[in-house]
């Protein structure tokens, strides 16, 4: 089986394994990660007054999210566990349509990049959400978790273009 270059989660045989990152230099990693979750105009109001019986529920999500960036490589069976900096989660209500969307920054000076963690938080976070609010509304919809910025390491900064 031949696998392209850019797929390095596979050897040569085509399977799977973790990247041997021990040779890549250690610089300052950074991502960004964003997404949403929709709900209903009443659950919105009762999230944005605290009136969810479970606590505050933007305060509960914001710490499972930065919680599950420490945890990302239990999760996800390639990664490495790495030593954060710094992770930033921000929770924000918006009216039209009412949504909270969740964005999440992570930084580390690793070997390795830090966009599966960015991506954890808003996943965890948003999911985070959805738990604590589906007794009053279980037609969330949770939508566009996706990369917004990578800096640091060989391939240095990306970032997703306005219209995507």
């Amino acid at each position: 089986m031949s696998v392209p270059e850019n797929l390095n989660h596979f050897n040569a045989q085509g399977e799977a394994h973790m990247v041997d990152v021990g040779a890549k230099s250690v610089s300052t990693r950074i991502a960004i990660a964003e997404g949403e979750i929709n709900m209903a105009e009443s659950t919105f109001h009762h999230i944005t007054e605290g009136q969810i019986h479970k606590g505050d529920v933007l305060g509960i999500a914001r710490i499972a999210a930065i919680q599950a960036t420490k945890r990302t490589w239990e999760l996800i069976p390639l990664a490495h566990p790495l030593f954060l900096t710094a992770v930033q989660v921000d929770l924000i209500p918006e009216t039209d349509p009412t949504r909270i969307v969740c964005r999440a920054e992570v930084h580390c000076a690793g070997q390795t990049g830090v966009e599966m963690e960015a991506l954890t938080a808003v996943s965890v976070g948003l999911l985070t959400i959805y738990d604590m609010c589906k007794a009053i509304d279980r037609g969330m919809i949770i939508s566009d978790i996706r990369l917004l910025k990578k800096e640091g390491g060989k391939t240095g900064l990306w970032t997703r273009e306005a219209h995507s």
